[in-house]
């Protein structure tokens, strides 16, 4: 993406099954435009779970497997996380029979997105396909039955999962945010120079948005 000087480059890496990643959005999009800061934002790739299989796995589960979390914690950590959500205005409806997913063809099809200039919309609809409807983001049909709902054409959207026309493309974005020491997500990059990582929330968002506009003066 060409960078237009007087704005705020802003590149986000992320993954579309991590509710951080969506609530560090929701934040920052809040400060944004409460300051009234210009922008341009990126989107790139991040997989949570490169080796998940492609038929996905209980979330339940996958926290239990991963983290080591109780029943207890996990519910805990469920009920904050929707009420996070809920005061930015974004909507979690965990049930205990939620699937995690492999991401790597939902990423294929934001590469896809991009070209059309439709990248953070197809994201933002993956984020509400995911957490807020539930639904299974490992089928290749409804990833491009999300696609169709914002206007792009579904049958490309099968074509480009079916051939894989992207996956090199992105394997090599995946490959250039690790290499730069991403290990976490959502990693947030201001003016390709202040990495900041994690939900910060809106306050310190706000903070970091007005220390970046001083230095730029």
């Amino acid at each position: 993406m060409t960078t237009n000087s007087n704005k705020l480059r802003i590149d986000i890496v992320s993954d579309v099954v991590c509710p951080w990643c969506i609530i560090g959005y929701k934040q920052l999009e809040q400060a944004l435009q409460d300051t009234a800061t210009p922008y341009e934002l990126s989107w790139h790739p991040f997989e949570l779970n490169p080796d998940m299989p492609a038929e996905g796995q209980n979330l339940q589960e996958h926290i239990a497997e991963k983290y080591g979390s109780t029943r207890e914690q996990s519910e805990a950590n469920r009920v904050s996380i929707t009420n996070i959500g809920a005061e930015l205005g974004f909507e979690f409806r965990f049930t205990d029979d939620m699937r995690m997913h492999n991401t790597f063809n939902l990423h294929q099809l934001l590469h896809w997105a991009d070209q059309q200039g439709r990248k953070h919309d197809l994201k933002q609809a993956f984020f509400t396909a995911h957490f807020t409807h539930r639904r299974n983001l490992s089928d290749d049909g409804v990833l491009a039955d999300v696609a169709a709902e914002i206007g792009l054409a579904r049958d490309q959207a099968l074509a480009v999962l079916k051939d894989q026309r992207f996956a090199n493309d992105v394997r090599t974005a995946e490959k250039f945010w690790i290499d730069a020491g991403i290990r976490g997500v959502p990693a947030i990059v201001f003016n390709q120079r202040h990495l900041v990582t994690g939900a910060q929330g809106y306050e310190n968002y706000k903070q970091i948005l007005r220390q970046l506009t001083e230095e730029s003066n």
